[in-house]
C-alpha cells in the first residue's frame, strides 16, 4: 500500500506576500518548479498539485525537478516519498481546454522514462494520479481512466502499419499501465451524491484504494460558506459509509484555503480544521498559508497535519443539515445578487499572483451562478473583504434562534470561523448597500462574538471613500494593504 499524503501544496493564488525565490509579484512557469522543491524541502509538504488547467504549464516538471535538485530527490523519491499530482482539464465542461488533457496524459509515460534514467530502475512511477475537476457523474473520471489505459499505455501493442512491428518495439514500453483518477466534486448537488458517483466509478475496477477530492471554495461561492461546510460534512459521512460497504479505502481530500469563506485553514488554525473534518485524509496547503506567515510557523503547522491521525467523521443528522443548507443558500444567493456590481467593480483591481490564461469572459476563468458571471472565488472574496463586507455574513439572518443552536451543534467551529471573518467587517460599507441588506447583515452579526480590526477598517474606509467619490487612483495599493493585515488576498 502506497503512502497517502496528508498535505497537498497547491497553486491557488490567494497570497498577499510573494516568496523569496520569485523575481516578481506574479509566479511565472519556472517559479513553480522552484516552488515544488521549496514546499517539499523547506515546508515538509508531502504532495504538490501540478495545475494543468487554465494556465500555461510545464509538462516536464519531473525532469526539471530531478535534474535541478538531484541530491534532494535522490533521498526523497517522487512517487514513493513525495508526490506530484496533475490537475487536468475536464473535457465534458472545458471544451476549449479539452485537448490539453490528452497532452498531459501523454506526458505521464515520458516522466516515467525520465525517472528510470535518473534513478536507474523502473520500480516506481513518479506520476500515477490525476485530479479531474468539476465532476458531475462517474463517466467523467471513467473516460480519463480508460483513455489513458487504452490509448496512452495501451497503444504500445498496436502495429505502426500492417505487417510491421508494434509501437512498443519501436518506441519502448509505456508505463505506468494505468493511472488513478481523483474526481474533484465542486457543486453541492453532486457533493451530496458523491457516494453514488464513486460507487458507479468503482464497479468495473479492482483498485486498492481511491482518493476523492471535495471542493470547498466553489460550493461557498455558489451556496454560501456555512452551507458549503454542511454539504461537506454530509459528503464525508456518505463517503465513510460507502468505504465500510465496499471494503475499499476511500481517502477524502478537502480543498481548504486561508480565507474563512474558503475554509479558514491557516497555520494558526489547523487544529480546528482537523477536528472539523476528522475523516479527511488530505488538506490543501494554498499560497496564503505558505507565504503570508513565517516559514517556521508554516512548517510546524504542516508537520502537525502530517502527524494527525485520520478518524471517522463526526456523525451528523443529514436531513436536518440539508434543511439548514437550503435556507442558508437561498438567503445567501438572494443577497449576493444585490451586490454583484460591487464585486465586479473591485475584482478588476485584485492583483494577479499566478499567470493564468484569460480564456473565459472578462475575469478569465469565471464562475457562473444562475446566469450571472462572477470572478473566481479568490477575486470574489478579495473584492468584498476590501470594502469591509466579508461574504461569510451573507444569508446568516435566515435562521431562527433554534436553527442557529442546531447549526452550532452540527458545525462546532462556526463561531470561530465567523468571528474571524466578522473582525474585518466595516459598518461604513452599508453606505453602498440596499437598506434591506443592511438590516440582514445586522441581524446576522448580532449572533457573532467578534472584535473589529481597526487597522483593517481604516484601509477599507479609504477604499469605500474612493469608490463613493468615483476615484479609483491608488485603489490597488489600498487593497493590498488591507489584505496584508488579513494575511490572505481572498
Amino acid at each position: 500500500m502506497r503512502k497517502i499524503p496528508r498535505t497537498m501544496s497547491t497553486q491557488h493564488p490567494d497570497n498577499v506576500a510573494s516568496p523569496f525565490f520569485i523575481q516578481s509579484q506574479c509566479f511565472q512557469g519556472a517559479d513553480e518548479i522552484k516552488e515544488a522543491y521549496y514546499v517539499f524541502s523547506h515546508l515538509a509538504c508531502q504532495e504538490q498539485m501540478w495545475d494543468c488547467e487554465g494556465k500555461e504549464v510545464n509538462e516536464f516538471v519531473i525532469k526539471e525537478l530531478l535534474t535541478r535538485y538531484p541530491r534532494f530527490f535522490e533521498k526523497n523519491r517522487i512517487g514513493r516519498d513525495l508526490f506530484i499530482t496533475l490537475r487536468v482539464p475536464n473535457p465534458t465542461v472545458e471544451k476549449d481546454e479539452a485537448k490539453i488533457l490528452l497532452e498531459v496524459l501523454e506526458s505521464i509515460p515520458r516522466s516515467y522514462d525520465t525517472a528510470k534514467v535518473i534513478y536507474g530502475d523502473d520500480d516506481i512511477a513518479p506520476i500515477y494520479e490525476v485530479i479531474l475537476p468539476m465532476v458531475v457523474k462517474a463517466a467523467c473520471p471513467n473516460r480519463v481512466y480508460h483513455y489513458y489505459r487504452n490509448f496512452v499505455a495501451g497503444k504500445e501493442q498496436m502495429q505502426i502499419c500492417p505487417r510491421d512491428i508494434p509501437i512498443k518495439d519501436w518506441i519502448g514500453e509505456f508505463k505506468p499501465k494505468q493511472i488513478q483518477v481523483i474526481p474533484l466534486i465542486e457543486d453541492v448537488p453532486y457533493m451530496l451524491g458523491v457516494d453514488s458517483i464513486v460507487e458507479e466509478y468503482l464497479k468495473d475496477k479492482q483498485l486498492p484504494y481511491m482518493r476523492v477530492f471535495i471542493g470547498r471554495s466553489d460550493p461557498a461561492l455558489n451556496y454560501g460558506s456555512v452551507a458549503a461546510v454542511l454539504a461537506i460534512k454530509v459528503a464525508l459521512q456518505r463517503l465513510y459509509r460507502l468505504e465500510q460497504k465496499l471494503g475499499i479505502p476511500l481517502y477524502p481530500i478537502v480543498g481548504v484555503g486561508a480565507c474563512p469563506f474558503r475554509g479558514n485553514f491557516r497555520p494558526d488554525n489547523v487544529q480546528n480544521c482537523l477536528r472539523g473534518y476528522p475523516s479527511a485524509q488530505t488538506f490543501t496547503i494554498q499560497s496564503a498559508f505558505k507565504y503570508d506567515y513565517e516559514q517556521e510557523q508554516v512548517r510546524r503547522a504542516i508537520e502537525q497535519v502530517n502527524r494527525w491521525q485520520r478518524g471517522a467523521p463526526a456523525p451528523v443528522p443529514e436531513q436536518e443539515l440539508l434543511v439548514l443548507l437550503e435556507k442558508l443558500s437561498t438567503a445567501y444567493r438572494k443577497q449576493l445578487f444585490q451586490i454583484v456590481p460591487l464585486v465586479k467593480h473591485f475584482a478588476r483591481y485584485i492583483p494577479r499572483r499566478r499567470m493564468r490564461k484569460l480564456h473565459i469572459g472578462l475575469f478569465g476563468y469565471t464562475r457562473n451562478l444562475e446566469g450571472v458571471n462572477l470572478p473566481r472565488v479568490i477575486s470574489f472574496c478579495a473584492a468584498l473583504y476590501s470594502i469591509g463586507l466579508p461574504p461569510e455574513l451573507l444569508g446568516l439572518d435566515s435562521l431562527s434562534d433554534g436553527e442557529w443552536e442546531k447549526l452550532s451543534s452540527f458545525y462546532p467551529g462556526v463561531g470561530e470561523d465567523l468571528s474571524t471573518a466578522a473582525a474585518y467587517y466595516n459598518p461604513e460599507v452599508c453606505r453602498l448597500l440596499p437598506a434591506a441588506l443592511k438590516k440582514s447583515l445586522e441581524k446576522g452579526l448580532s449572533r457573532i462574538d467578534y472584535r473589529c480590526d481597526q487597522q483593517h477598517c481604516e484601509y477599507t474606509s479609504r477604499i469605500i471613500t474612493r469608490y463613493s467619490g468615483q476615484n479609483d487612483d491608488g485603489l490597488a495599493d489600498e487593497i493590498i494593504a488591507a489584505a496584508s493585515i488579513r494575511r490572505f488576498l481572498g
